[in-house]
């Protein structure tokens, strides 16, 4: 998942712990095996071949459930939630601190935009060659919810799963109270801006903490406008809490995609949230 995971549980005896430990890694690695963007061999880097070459491919049902989802986000954020604008990483380079030049960005944008893209389950059709697809928005999310059922039906009542810091709780700690999770620092390193108690549900976050640039002092975090191919600029950090992780976390990401709006948009959207906008005001309803 690019990024440390966690995840703890309380069972009724050492077997029923050690089994459904392995059936939570066991599922983490193959959703990687699947959608990594990183494995030459996975099923996200065929569809990106065929994307690549301008073609069709038919996929599997959970595929589609993703893509379905990623679809209705892309809707519901007025095309701010964009699986196609993984493409524009190729002018900005968080690791070298590079930012991407507008000629980098006037060749890279006519290639972003889901609605370019042909979507009727199950078959996936890219009529522009050239375009690619980035499943990094929802799969994170997708996996911790898909753990937490896991650990549900194999017995586990009490538990923690943290993939990257979105988490998602199955009941309270065994004396009844709920589990405190910190939600990071925009700036401080390591450093722990809350501390939110929940005894279910998930909490999850987006930020320009984790991959970023700073240039004349200002930071530009990896969060990309996909219509401008620019980072955006309003929020720092947005964390909700909501009973899906996935839910979350798409949540989190739209609002700081809506940048000057996207304080209003999580009032509106009505789960409990924090945020905090780039000169350190922080806000919202916990």
């Amino acid at each position: 998942m690019g990024s440390p995971c966690e995840v703890q549980l309380f069972a009724a005896d050492a077997e029923l712990a050690k089994g459904a430990s392995a059936v939570a890694v066991a599922e983490v690695e193959r959703l990687e095996q699947l959608y990594s963007r990183y494995r030459a061999n996975s099923f996200l880097s065929r569809i990106n071949r065929v994307a690549s070459a301008g073609g069709s491919i038919e996929v599997d049902s959970e595929t589609g459930f993703l893509l379905d989802y990623a679809d209705t986000c892309f809707r519901e954020s007025g095309g701010l939630f964009d699986i196609s604008s993984g493409i524009l990483r190729r002018a900005w380079d968080f690791k070298t601190g590079k930012a991407a030049t507008d000629a980098e960005l006037a060749e890279l944008l006519p290639l972003v935009g889901w609605d370019k893209v042909e979507w009727r389950s199950p078959t996936l059709r890219f009529p522009i060659a050239g375009m690619e697809l980035d499943l990094g928005g929802v799969v994170k999310e997708y996996a911790v919810d898909r753990l937490a059922a896991l650990l549900l039906d194999g017995g586990i009542e009490r538990g923690f799963v943290n993939l990257g810091g979105d988490v998602r709780v199955i009941g309270p700690r065994p004396g009844g109270e709920p589990w405190s999770v910190g939600i990071r620092h925009h700036r401080v390193r390591d450093g722990v801006a809350a501390l939110v108690e929940l005894g279910n549900g998930a909490l999850a976050s987006s930020g320009d903490y984790e991959r970023c640039i700073v240039i004349d002092g200002v930071h530009y975090g990896h969060i990309l406008n996909p219509k401008t191919g620019k980072p955006v600029r309003e929020l720092a950090a947005v964390s909700v809490i909501a009973d899906l992780c996935l839910v979350a976390g798409s949540a989190s990401t739209i609002a700081m995609l809506k940048d000057a709006d996207g304080i209003e948009w999580l009032e509106q959207f009505g789960l409990p949230h924090r945020w905090t906008r780039v000169t350190g005001e922080s806000g919202g309803s916990f």
